[in-house]
């Protein structure tokens, strides 16, 4: 299947006769589609082909966002100001569109009281119910809790 330079279908040709076509009109003959029956080639510059192709990618990866984990980091016995800085900081990483990580560490004698850190834990997961989903759920590993949030 053979679509000239002006984008018409010139239907099934040999592939000797397509290549004279394209030597014609001083342009390359390019296969677009070899998987289908008959496979499908175009005449096209090829150079300016790969150049639009490079072009299209460059865009698209311009327009994505990568995402960051952020670490925000607190102890059990957090003041309620000391926790509303936090929570603000963290509003404003969920508006960015990255992922917050909370840590919860432990020191000393508050390793007896990991119920303090688990109700610490919930309440940030209450507070952020409506803009951010729990990702990674809170799980210990040595002296602290980690937990991961994403925006929704």
């Amino acid at each position: 299947m053979l679509i000239d330079d002006k984008g018409e279908k010139r239907g099934v040709v040999s592939t000797a006769e397509a290549v004279a076509i394209a030597a014609d009109a001083g342009l390359d003959l390019v296969e677009v589609s070899p998987n289908t029956k008959p496979p499908v080639c175009k005449i096209l510059d090829y150079g300016k082909f790969k150049y639009q192709q490079q072009k299209k990618k460059a865009e698209a990866k311009k327009k994505q966002k990568v995402v960051e984990i952020k670490e925000i980091k607190m102890r059990p016995n957090i003041d309620d100001h000391d926790y509303e800085v936090k929570v603000k900081a963290m509003r404003r990483f969920f508006e960015e569109g990255d992922k917050v990580k909370v840590t919860l560490r432990f020191r000393g004698r508050e390793m007896a009281h990991q119920d303090r850190g688990a109700d610490l834990l919930k309440r940030v997961q209450d507070d952020f119910e409506e803009i951010a989903k729990v990702e990674q759920y809170p799980k210990m590993e040595g002296r602290q809790i980690m937990m991961v949030m994403a925006p929704r």
